[in-house]
């Protein structure tokens, strides 16, 4: 799947594709709450309401750049809290270069947080060893972020995520840390939304006078746009996500800016009542 904001091209290549199954990260996210929501179907729910989403990554490609944005679980990581995303031996790098993208055609790895679905590929096991999967790039982290997940990781699978998924990168030297609101191109700006993680960045896009955001997990599903208080269980600050969700969503609402999730496909975002909705792209 493909989108362009003017002269960028983002490109999705997914790793894992779900339908239902998704109450453990939106637990209030029922099926008959998802049939109240019209707009949902056939998109991003199903008619039984159940929520369409996925773990993949956007390649970013500038006039300059060829950005991977989020990596995904990986593979033959261990210590992870569901059990199908240990010891997972998924070509995703043969579907990554497949559309064009070999991962050493890559020259920057973009994470807007550091959970464990988004971070996986960043390292593979090469005997018996963490090494970077993209060893051409430079990896960039938010520091707030990255400081967070160093200092203060007490879960076990946190640590497990930090320690085969980060922090390798970190010790191979091709870590930088940069502001939740860098510049990291032309065209490429960081904008802070913290709440589901202490230092989750979105990604402004502009070019040729168009726009285009790429949401992180600010939100997880579309649903979440007509119900700013279902927060994910993986939010850090369940306070805060709904907060920064309306914050982000006001700013870039009834626009032609592109969006697209961490989760789910591109749209736009559109006001209704008090909250919004999100129109999918035909």
């Amino acid at each position: 799947m493909q989108w362009k904001v003017g002269r960028v091209k983002i490109t999705k290549v997914v790793e894992l594709e779900t339908l239902g199954h998704t109450r453990f990260i939106l637990p209030l996210a029922t099926n008959e709450e998802i049939q109240k929501l019209p707009w949902l179907i056939p998109h991003f729910a199903n008619e039984e309401g159940r929520l369409k989403m996925s773990i993949h990554s956007l390649v970013v490609e500038t006039p300059t750049r060829r950005i991977i944005v989020d990596t995904g679980l990986g593979n033959d990581k261990q210590g992870r809290n569901v059990p199908t995303w240990n010891n997972r031996k998924d070509p995703f790098l043969d579907r990554l270069t497949a559309a064009g993208f070999p991962p050493d055609s890559i020259d920057t790895v973009l994470c807007t947080h550091l959970h464990v679905d988004h971070v996986g590929w960043n390292t593979s096991l090469v005997d018996g060893r963490w090494v970077p999967t993209f060893r051409n790039a430079r990896y960039v982290f938010g520091k707030t972020e990255y400081e967070h997940w160093r200092d203060h990781s007490e879960e076990p699978a946190h640590i497990a995520v930090f320690n085969d998924s980060v922090k390798p990168i970190a010790d191979a030297g091709k870590a930088d840390l940069v502001a939740s609101d860098a510049k990291l191109a032309d065209e490429i700006t960081l904008i802070p939304t913290p709440g589901h993680s202490p230092g989750h960045m979105s990604i402004h896009i502009r070019s040729d006078g168009e726009e285009g955001l790429l949401t992180g997990d600010v939100a997880h599903h579309p649903c979440q746009m007509a119900h700013l208080d279902w927060s994910s269980t993986a939010d850090s600050d369940p306070t805060q996500s709904p907060a920064t969700r309306r914050e982000l969503f006001s700013r870039f609402a009834d626009t032609p800016v592109l969006v697209i999730g961490g989760h789910f496909n591109a749209g736009h975002i559109r006001r209704e009542g008090d909250a919004f909705k999100f129109i999918a792209l035909a």
